[in-house]
């Protein structure tokens, strides 16, 4: 997901968190930056994000997301695509929409954890 590498060793326990939160957010489905550090009970959005962005590449990234449903600047078209081919609900753009690129349909694609819930830390 980053242009930056990420760091030679291993992540810290925190990123690692994050990302086993990532990795089980279901196909079709979204957690904000703030919905995971929620569920974790730890950190804020600004930290989840700079994990997303620092170690996020090899777990599903793009559904990790904004609050507002904006996609991702510098990875939109790769997240559309995903989300297209993952059935991830989405509110097309109007015409006086910048880049006429549609936002996710935070209402309809935002997941609680649900019955993956039972890892929460």
């Amino acid at each position: 997901m980053s242009e930056q590498s990420p760091p030679a060793d291993a992540p810290p326990e925190y990123a690692e968190r994050v990302l086993d939160v990532a990795e089980r957010i279901p196909p079709g489905r979204v957690m904000t930056y703030g919905d995971v550090a929620e569920w974790l009970e730890e950190g804020g959005p600004r930290q989840v994000g700079r994990v997303m962005a620092l170690y996020g590449g090899p777990v599903p990234w793009w559904r990790v997301v904004r609050a507002d449903g904006v996609l991702l600047p510098g990875h939109e078209l790769e997240a559309l695509a995903r989300y297209r081919s993952e059935g991830t609900p989405l509110k097309e753009a109007s015409r006086a929409a910048e880049g006429h690129l549609p936002r996710i349909d935070m209402r309809r694609a935002r997941w609680d954890g649900g019955d993956h819930a039972e890892g929460h830390t």
